[in-house]
């Protein structure tokens, strides 16, 4: 069985004359990103590959996620993944390995949210609050896949984890 978590990037700075893809995290998206990564590892075990948008700020919330970890993860910054929506994830989804366990998708809203209530069995503990709820910045989401990767839209899958910020101590991040 394959494991697929997802992180919706920290919370980033707004400037005006900055392109959106530039936006770094701001100060409370970098405090925020660290408690996501003191236990992140604890969490949700090994990583095979992160696959993550090429946004300044999912790169950032990458580099500080996975510093916990003792066996670095393979990471592949991809311009198609940003912004991109729950079709375009999916068919990434789709094309990966076999032999990749465990994967890690970092991104943006509403993409990661609209994926991930496709995903999720509605009796999956957690699901009321993914589907009914918001997908606020820095929630990590963590789904067992039964299925092969190039079939995970054949079905829905259980959602295992819906972990927002706040539930690790962060204020209004």
């Amino acid at each position: 069985m394959h494991q697929l978590h997802l992180l919706r990037h920290a919370k980033s700075s707004w400037n005006d004359e900055a392109d959106d893809r530039e936006r770094p995290l701001n100060k409370r998206g970098r405090e925020a990103t660290r408690l996501i990564a003191d236990g992140l590892p604890q969490a949700i075990g090994g990583l095979d590959l992160v696959l993550c948008s090429s946004a300044l700020r999912a790169r950032e919330t990458a580099e500080l996620a996975l510093a916990g970890f003792a066996k670095p993860p393979r990471v592949l910054y991809e311009d198609g993944l940003y912004l991109a929506g729950q079709a375009k994830l999916m068919r990434r989804l789709r094309q990966l390995d076999e032999a990749v366990e465990s994967v890690l998708v970092i991104g943006h809203n509403p993409g990661l949210h609209e994926l991930a209530v496709s995903l999720a069995t509605p009796g999956s503990a957690g699901f009321s609050t993914l589907a009914n709820g918001k997908f606020p910045t820095g929630v990590r989401v963590r789904f067992v896949i039964g299925t092969s990767w190039a079939e995970i839209d054949s079905t829905r899958h259980r959602l295992v984890d819906y972990v927002p910020v706040k539930v690790l101590g962060a204020d209004d991040c």
